[in-house]
């Protein structure tokens, strides 16, 4: 990782935060999110998007380990309220589900 990696992926953490569906909810209606799977490193994912990593984006987006939103999640989302972890690199919201962790109520 070369420095200029490595302070964006501390930025990237560093905005990183819980979050609660009900919160998200403006940026699905925009169609501003993107769903990255538990497995994977959210602020690594951050920051391939960040640095327009097309190659490791798309090996992603073609095994499924982030994708646009759908309805059926969005509605599982909000039935459920799990505890979310989201970071922005606009126009993106990128949005996980971390296994284990408690909900924000």
């Amino acid at each position: 990782m070369t420095d200029q990696s490595s302070t964006l992926y501390a930025k990237l953490l560093g905005e990183t935060a819980p979050i609660r569906w009900q919160e998200l909810q403006p940026f699905f209606a925009r169609g501003a999110l993107l769903w990255v799977e538990g497995s994977q490193d959210l602020v690594a994912v951050a920051q391939a998007v960040a640095e327009n990593d097309q190659a490791r984006v798309a090996q992603w987006m073609n095994q499924g380990l982030l994708c646009a939103f759908e309805d059926a999640r969005a509605e599982d989302l909000l039935t459920r309220d799990p505890q979310l972890w989201a970071v922005v690199v606009a126009p993106w919201v990128l949005v996980q589900e971390r296994a284990g962790d408690s909900t924000l109520h």
